[in-house]
């Protein structure tokens, strides 16, 4: 029998080849990131690296499901390959629903305006060096944007996510958080700010304070209900990834700043919370402290990469939510056909005490973000998933800027623990209890620093 090169199964095959490979590019027509630095700066269309069945889902389902339509569990048997197990799980058992969007092509809609342009300009530059880190050519810090926009290795897609959590040098996330029990109750609801400060990796090419030595500063407080005002966490991240970072914590019972214990981050922030520290971005803890990295597959997925996940002209963003026996435990999502995503598996080899046995993260090869996490427990259960939301912070209604274009981050966050079936849901908003702002940038880092990243701050902003 004579089989067509571009036959609808092209692509299977294709990515079938990669995984054996181990090595590939991104792209299945032509390498993705080779033809976009070799274009026009303007040009930053992908639609030439893939056949229309990885941009289009109607083509990619024969027609069973088009922009526009609501997958449930009546039809979610047509893209039940193109979910994680627990999202299927939850649209098929929980009357979750999910929205269908076209895909996005224009890399410009999936990033910062500023890391895309660092991504570019230091495309070819990144190398590891012998303890496993991330170099610039000449040894020093990574010079920002993505180091590996084309990874060839587990080690580089999971580098790509370590290095820069939200892909901006700084900013600040008003967030509301609503914590669903199994009974489809709210049981704790939290308003919380959390921060993103690059020390080194910045889009800017610069490192603040001279400080080589770091990555970030991530900081964390919480400012509603009254009896957890003022719980505070700061996170500080030392480049080299074989280091845990410093954590540490102001409890408003205890009126002091302290110092937790590593394992601290596979434990609640606060009561109720299915978020651990170590979840975040699927990156939560130094690459070097995870190991055995493999990349186990490639294949598309539908992941909440759109703008139809930015809720501008609604009161404070807040997202709209249904599903659950009380119609409140899931975020109502808008996602796309990602024409292709990095399988990627580690397990946690600095942690021997850590409650998790694997992750496995899928990564959307566009942006190398992950789109879905989910790991399972030392037993090899299904356990938990972390699902962000992500958007460029425009649509019909409102525009959200940042260096006079349209901002660009995550919106929103669902985490579920399918073994307890507790779900942890939160949104960016426009401000929070406390008058705390989003903000993605600011006219003086070295202020933002004192008032948020010192331990002298956590300590006033318990206060």
């Amino acid at each position: 029998m004579y089989i067509k090169k571009y036959d609808f199964n092209y692509s299977r095959r294709k990515f079938l080849e990669k995984s054996l490979l181990g090595a590939a590019s991104a792209g299945v027509l032509t390498s993705l990131w080779p033809m976009i630095a070799r274009s026009d700066s303007a040009v930053t269309d992908i639609s030439k690296a893939y056949p229309d069945e990885l941009l289009s889902i109607e083509m990619h389902t024969k027609g069973m499901i088009k922009p526009g339509d609501v997958i449930t569990a009546d039809n979610v048997e047509h893209v039940a390959h193109l979910l994680d197990p627990i999202a299927l799980e939850q649209v098929k058992t929980m009357g979750r629903r999910i929205r269908i969007a076209e895909s996005t092509r224009d890399l410009t809609k999936l990033y910062p305006h500023d890391y895309l342009e660092a991504t570019l300009r230091n495309a070819g530059k990144a190398r590891f060096d012998s303890a496993g880190n991330v170099r610039a050519p000449d040894g020093a810090p990574w010079l920002g944007g993505c180091p590996f926009p084309d990874p060839q290795n587990a080690e580089e897609a999971a580098a790509d996510m370590v290095l820069a959590w939200g892909r901006n040098d700084w900013q600040m996330s008003a967030t509301r958080d609503h914590d669903i029990d199994r009974n489809g109750d709210i049981a704790y609801q939290y308003d919380f700010v959390w921060t993103e400060l690059q020390v080194t990796s910045r889009t800017d090419g610069q490192i603040f304070q001279g400080r080589d030595d770091l990555l970030r500063y991530n900081a964390t407080w919480f400012t509603r209900p009254d009896d957890v005002n003022g719980t505070s966490y700061l996170n500080t991240w030392y480049y080299d990834q074989s280091k845990f970072p410093d954590l540490l914590g102001y409890l408003p019972a205890f009126r002091r700043v302290r110092q937790f214990p590593t394992n601290q981050r596979f434990e609640p922030l606060v009561p109720g919370m299915v978020l651990f520290l170590s979840d975040a971005w699927a990156a939560g803890d130094p690459m070097l402290t995870w190991g055995n990295y493999r990349i186990v597959e490639r294949k598309p997925m539908l992941g909440a990469q759109n703008p139809g996940n930015f809720m501008g002209g609604r009161d404070n963003w807040e997202k709209p939510v249904h599903g659950g026996p009380k119609g409140q435990t899931f975020h109502e999502t808008v996602m796309e056909l990602c024409p292709e995503c990095i399988v990627l598996e580690s397990e946690p080899v600095g942690y021997p005490r850590a409650p998790v046995g694997k992750r496995t993260v899928w990564i959307d090869v566009r942006n190398q973000l992950m789109i879905a996490s989910v790991t399972t427990d030392r037993k090899g259960e299904v356990w938990k998933s972390f699902e962000p939301q992500y958007a460029q912070y425009s649509n019909e209604h409102e525009t959200f800027t940042k260096a006079g274009k349209p901002a660009w981050s995550w919106t929103g966050v669902m985490i579920y623990d399918r073994l307890d079936g507790r779900m942890t849901r939160y949104y960016v908003g426009k401000e929070i209890q406390g008058g705390f702002k989003t903000a993605f940038e600011t006219n003086d880092v070295n202020d933002v620093y004192n008032r948020y990243m010192t331990s002298q701050a956590l300590q006033r902003l318990g206060g």
